[in-house]
């Protein structure tokens, strides 16, 4: 890896580039009409398929009980004699679903094709580029792709706070919250006093203002995909998503969800429950991206953040989707997984701080991938699958928003474009600056990016670095970490992977001030609030930088360089990410909330709070066909249980009353979906 990659790899885990195709233009075999198999990579793993079936064979599989995924749910044979004689060939093979059945969301699973996505395992010693061929060449299969290695950084990246450090700390201004290391937060507060020639006042995402109105609300789920997040974090463990239907260390899979154990999320790259934190291998990006968004503010207790509540007030919630574990690299499998797991279990925003080569980087640098919308979509298609229907699927038409938000880093390649699949435009492509305004040195920028948030830029503040903070502390992200990288339990990192949790966690912000007003959005609706309300910093594009090129390998002796920032003019999207001028935004934009209608299954139950949709401190349900369904409130909760397959009308009334229906079906999961 030469000086360059070594810099900003290290620098930020997982952003541009963590998924590593190795080829310039994606490219097709064999009939150019169906375009069915992109060019072979050299990070494609042997012994498995990604393989897409026609309507008829998924058909053939569903009867044949391969309707789950995973260890242990996979079949020998798929019954389908034109697929079993390719097959046959290879030795031993397995197939099964790439997406677990999730009894709820399996309706919106078929609408969206993704039911027709299947692992094919195979002897290693067949080559992967051969079967990949000759199961293209049935009819019966419309995609093969190979399942690809995410390549992530090495570790060692993080700079750990010391006590020496502590220590110099100078106490912020603000005293909204207690947590003692918001003082060296520039990135949420800053007052350009923290070092002082080159700190703007005001340089930040505005949030100091926005916690007057809200501190963030448990109802809106944030899922990181990233390595795993440290639940047991003192900072950290009151801010993990809880999936109540799942038991602690269950062995079973409780809720039906398809996932055994998933209690704080699910660890996809060893697929179990456990979400871990290699103590070798991992370097706690998963963690410090996790605190940026949600670690609990005002605890007396290390750093503040984004939306974290205030002490006993809880915030946002982290569900962790890991997909780096220790030494082992997830794959697309593993990714894409984890974008429907997110989607069906709640969450509304995917915190994803990874992605592919910038097509216009350097190529003396780097190995530059899709440069267009059509070059990534073509080369990825099951990638797109999952991530539109976290997009279409997440969130419901009765809540906050309707639709998910998919926010990724921009990459780290000093590119005028930024990286997919943030470039792509249905989703966030988050570019990086400094506590000035100034586009970090290593951001990429210009078409795909969407808006910009503080990222840190160490090679910047060079001058600033000293015996107690040194190279990659000075002006960079602070945040938590796990012990094992830094026994304070907080370090610092930059990059574009620490810029885009600052738009997660804004968004997140946002969306909880929306449920405080009972405010509903589409998912379209809200992203062009985050837009429009983003502080414009064009004004800034002006002039030159000066920073010490590899100052963190280099340190004195690095040279001295400039860039021209008028370059940038234009190209950090619509700004950087505001906060307070988001929240005002809300406040006169969405639609009111009404009662949902609800589904349940016969002999089965389901529960919802009023209180997310009408003011009251008391409420009252009636039921029209009382042979249907009944409903009852018990401690601010209704509970409406199936009695008989039908409809009925029902009222609930608080402030106002709101009619809505309840459906009771025969043949339902626990909550009435088919």
């Amino acid at each position: 890896m030469n000086i360059r990659n070594r810099i900003y790899v290290l620098v930020a885990l997982l952003i541009a580039g963590s998924v590593s195709c190795s080829v310039e233009t994606p490219q097709v075999v064999g009939d150019s009409s169906e375009q069915k198999i992109p060019h072979l990579s050299t990070d494609a793993l042997d012994g498995q398929l990604l393989v897409r079936f026609d309507q008829h064979v998924a058909d053939v599989l569903d009867k044949a009980g391969l309707t789950k995924s995973g260890p242990g749910n996979s079949m020998k044979r798929s019954g389908i004699l034109s697929v079993d004689e390719i097959l046959d060939l290879v030795d031993g093979y397995q197939i099964e679903r790439v997406f677990a059945v999730d009894v709820r969301s399996e309706d919106k699973v078929r609408s969206e094709g993704l039911h027709l996505w299947y692992v094919v395992r195979f002897d290693e010693k067949h080559p992967v580029e051969k079967v990949a061929a000759d199961l293209a060449m049935l009819g019966e299969v419309s995609r093969v792709e190979y399942n690809r290695t995410l390549k992530r950084a090495a570790s060692g990246n993080a700079v750990p706070l010391t006590p020496d450090m502590v220590n110099r700390l100078v106490p912020t201004s603000s005293s909204k919250f207690n947590d003692p290391l918001l003082s060296d937060q520039w990135h949420l507060v800053n007052n350009g006093n923290l070092r002082p020639t080159k700190f703007i006042s005001g340089a930040d995402v505005n949030v100091e203002k926005a916690w007057e109105l809200t501190t963030g609300d448990p109802s809106i789920i944030v899922a990181v995909l990233d390595e795993g997040v440290d639940i047991s974090h003192p900072d950290l463990k009151a801010s993990m998503w809880v999936n109540e239907g799942e038991i602690w260390k269950s062995r079973e899979d409780n809720d039906g969800n398809g996932y055994i154990g998933d209690y704080h999320g699910y660890n996809f790259v060893s697929n179990n429950g456990v979400i871990s934190v290699d103590t070798r291998y991992d370097t706690g990006h998963g963690s410090h991206v996790a605190g940026v968004i949600a670690a609990t503010n005002n605890n007396g207790v290390g750093i503040s953040s984004i939306a974290g509540g205030n002490a006993s007030e809880p915030g946002v919630k982290i569900m962790s989707c890991q997909i780096f574990s220790g030494a082992n690299a997830g794959t697309v499998l593993e990714e894409v997984r984890a974008i429907k797991y997110a989607a069906d279990n709640g969450a509304v925003i995917l915190q994803c701080s990874w992605g592919y080569i910038s097509g216009a980087a350097n190529p003396y640098d780097w190995t530059p991938q899709f440069s267009t919308d059509e070059e990534w979509e073509s080369y990825n298609i099951l990638e797109k699958n999952a991530l539109d229907y976290f997009t279409h699927n997440a969130g419901s038409p009765d809540g906050v928003i309707e639709g998910g938000l998919a926010i990724f880093a921009g990459g780290n390649e000093s590119a005028p474009a930024a990286s997919y699949p943030g470039a792509y435009p249905d989703y966030i492509a988050v570019a990086a600056t400094a506590g000035d305004f100034t586009p970090a040195v290593y951001s990429n920028y210009g078409p795909g990016t969407t808006i910009s948030a503080p990222g840190g830029d160490q090679d910047y503040y060079w001058d600033y670095a000293d015996e107690i903070y040194p190279v990659g502390a000075v002006g960079c992200i602070l945040s938590t970490m796990p012990f094992h990288v830094s026994p304070s339990g907080y370090g610092y990192m930059e990059g574009t992977s620490m810029a885009c949790p600052h738009v997660s966690g804004v968004a997140a912000l946002g969306l909880s001030y929306a449920a405080k007003l009972r405010k509903h959005f589409k998912a379209d609706e809200f992203k062009a609030l985050l837009y429009e309300t983003a502080t414009p910093i064009d004004q800034y594009m002006s002039g030159t930088k000066q920073y010490k090129k590899y100052v963190a390998d280099l340190f004195d002796s690095a040279p001295m360089m400039s860039f021209d920032i008028s370059e940038f003019k234009g190209g950090m999207g619509h700004g950087q990410v505001n906060a307070y001028a988001l929240l005002k935004a809300v406040e006169d934009a969405g639609v009111d909330m009404t009662f949902p209608n609800l589904y349940v299954a016969v002999g089965a139950q389901t529960t919802v709070l009023p209180s997310m949709y009408m003011d009251g401190s008391s409420f009252t349900v009636t039921v029209s066909d009382g042979s249907v369904a009944s409903a009852e409130i018990i401690d601010g909760k209704m509970i409406v249980k199936g009695l008989k397959a039908g409809q009925t009308e029902a009222s609930v009334t608080g402030s106002r009353t709101d009619r809505f229906v309840i459906t009771v079906r025969e043949s339902a999961g626990s909550n009435g979906w088919l």
